[in-house]
């Protein structure tokens, strides 16, 4: 009875931890492993009670229980990725912009990831953080990892795991919010580039391609500057259809 219990709660646990370790905030690399797994600890004792009222299959030898905890683990994966996918759809965008402005020569040390990254790649996901404490995602995590053993209990997720295409699909926000993002900038930059272009043809002894450089920097932060503003609304917009795909994930998996 006592390792029937152990075996549900281990279980638990590693959801919770899949998430803890996989979701933006939670699975910053500055947020310490005590803290992480405190909070693993902390939120299985929590979650128990909810996963008593709904038992899922039980292992019937050792391997059993190891594919269940990988679909355990998956699942948790899946509910943090679901997010972090816009974050880096806003590293992307920063990637991109860095490279036009001539910055991706000079690189930085991501202190998540631990590897080299532009600079406005950085602030782009700063940013991004920003916004995504500020509505409350992370609360909303939550509440979707405890709801989720309402509709997938511990266990079931071996049997009944998630069609590709719709992780697919949730994938896929990335390069979207990666190109709504760093489209003005890109417009922006490419006129510029345009116009030195026929300045340079018009009038070949005009250094206009010199010049484009410079202009091309200063005209791009200008138009980032100005769309800042908008971020916001456009982050709220894609975190809201995240939490709405992992809805989804969590329904076609059930």
């Amino acid at each position: 009875m006592f390792g029937t219990f152990l075996s549900h709660a281990l279980l638990v646990a590693i959801r919770v931890g899949g998430l803890m370790t996989f979701a933006p905030f939670f699975g910053h690399a500055a947020l310490s492993h005590y803290v992480k797994a405190g909070l693993t600890v902390f939120l299985t004792v929590l979650l128990l009670p909810v996963y008593a009222a709904a038992t899922g299959p039980s292992a019937t030898s050792v391997g059993g229980w190891v594919a269940m905890a990988l679909g355990e683990l998956a699942l948790g994966m899946i509910a943090g990725f679901t997010t972090q996918f816009v974050f880096q759809g806003m590293a992307l965008a920063g990637q991109v912009i860095g490279f036009q402005f001539g910055f991706s020569l000079v690189n930085i040390i991501d202190p998540n990831s631990q590897v080299e990254t532009t600079v406005l790649s950085s602030l782009h996901e700063l940013f991004a953080l920003l916004v995504f404490m500020q509505l409350g995602v992370h609360r909303w995590l939550l509440r979707a990892v405890g709801a989720s053993f309402r509709m997938i209990p511990a266990g079931s997720l071996a049997a009944t795991p998630p069609p590709a295409d719709a992780l697919l699909r949730a994938a896929g926000a990335m390069w979207v919010v990666g190109a709504e993002i760093a489209f003005p900038v890109l417009l922006a930059t490419m006129l510029v580039d345009l116009t030195a272009g026929f300045l340079t043809k018009a009038a070949p002894q005009f250094p206009a391609m010199f010049a484009g450089i410079s202009a091309k920097v200063l005209i791009g932060l200008a138009v980032l500057y100005g769309v800042v503003a908008f971020w916001p609304g456009v982050l709220e917009r894609y975190f809201l259809r995240a939490l709405t795909n992992l809805e989804s994930l969590l329904t076609l998996a059930h």
